[in-house]
């Protein structure tokens, strides 16, 4: 068995993907990196079918006959997995090599079926294309460091310092057990990645290196604000989904009241951030499509939409107006600067 399999999902990714495979080979034979394509058209699955000939036993090239979308690429990924440890590494970002031999220490140390961990996680930075100073997130002051902790030792997760997917690395049995399940031709599926697992998440361990090296800079990506806007359906699909995900958690974390609190913020952030998009967007759809996002949350669980209204930004969000909406907005771009995601 090997100690971490590493899913690659790559669509089109024949230009750039070589920086994330290479980045990934000095983990030799304890990892299997897993190359997935979603149906390419530019020569992605040959690219990784020669890096499979010629690491056999690390690589693995896997071909998906239908395009998927992302969520897709990483589940055909963790239903391939061999190894203790699953991660996802997208094709247009890479690893540092120096904190990629630290992770796989530590995950050695913890591979017994009687010590495993349920979530290892590390610093992410963003490599932001044109940004000569480098934003890095970090978890120190919120999580213990170098020991294993559970949700009762966790602090608070301030603004900008969420566990995201290229935070984590998971333990495959759990994420199988959980019943993950990620929705095909959906962009920001990673926010589900980060999320519906957590109340499953029992044993973590903090390692503070920078691990994970995040590209931020082509046109074309999901993250980029008109991209977003444009895709704001598949953002609300997620938005939706993070909702009922809540919701049903809510009884396995009775008395975890720091895992309600912690994913209660990020069910804000995402809420919020659409919203943001649907400002942006500004037509009366999209408006409209504000209105019936809130009126969701109120149906699933009205004393989440309360406390989400109850704060500045919840209640200005919910004010109709062009005022509140250029205060939203310029709030939005405020943060966008302090965190320099986007």
């Amino acid at each position: 068995m090997k100690l971490l399999s590493i899913a690659v999902p790559c669509f089109n990714s024949a230009s750039y993907m070589s920086r994330s495979v290479e980045s990934l080979l000095p983990g030799g034979d304890t990892v299997e990196i897993i190359v997935v394509d979603d149906c390419s058209t530019d020569g992605t699955f040959a690219i990784a079918r020669r890096y499979e000939e010629t690491y056999p036993g690390i690589v693995r090239a896997i071909h998906r006959e239908a395009n998927g979308g992302h969520g897709a690429a990483v589940m055909t990924g963790l239903k391939n997995a061999r190894g203790i440890y699953f991660k996802v590494v997208d094709s247009d970002d890479w690893v540092n090599r120096e904190a990629y031999e630290k992770v796989l220490s530590l995950l050695q140390t913890f591979k017994g079926p009687e010590q495993g961990l349920d979530m290892v996680l590390s610093n992410f930075v963003y490599e932001k294309q044109g940004v000569s100073r480098k934003k890095v997130m970090r978890y120190t002051n919120v999580i213990p460091e170098n020991r294993v902790f559970t949700w009762n030792d966790c602090g608070h997760f301030h603004t900008g310092t969420y566990i995201l997917m290229h935070s984590i690395i998971y333990r495959t049995k759990m994420l199988v057990d959980c019943g993950l399940q990620l929705p095909e031709h959906t962009f920001y599926v990673d926010n589900i990645f980060a999320f519906y697992p957590l109340p499953y998440v029992k044993r973590m361990y903090y390692l503070n290196v920078d691990f994970y090296r995040y590209f931020i800079g082509r046109g074309d990506q999901s993250v980029q604000e008109n991209v977003m806007i444009k895709r704001i359906d598949q953002q609300l699909k997620v938005n939706y989904l993070m909702a009922d995900d809540y919701k049903a958690a809510l009884p396995l974390m009775k008395e975890n009241r720091r895992l309600v609190k912690y994913m209660y913020k990020y069910l804000e952030i995402i809420t919020s951030v659409s919203t943001i998009m649907l400002f942006l967007a500004g037509s009366n759809e999209a408006l409209e499509k504000k209105r019936l996002l809130w009126e969701y949350i109120k149906e699933k669980d009205v004393h989440t939409w309360r406390k989400m209204r109850s704060r500045f930004m919840g209640f200005m969000m919910n004010l109709h107006g062009n005022f509140s909406r250029i205060l939203c907005v310029g709030t939005y771009r405020l943060v966008q600067k302090i965190y320099g995601f986007n």
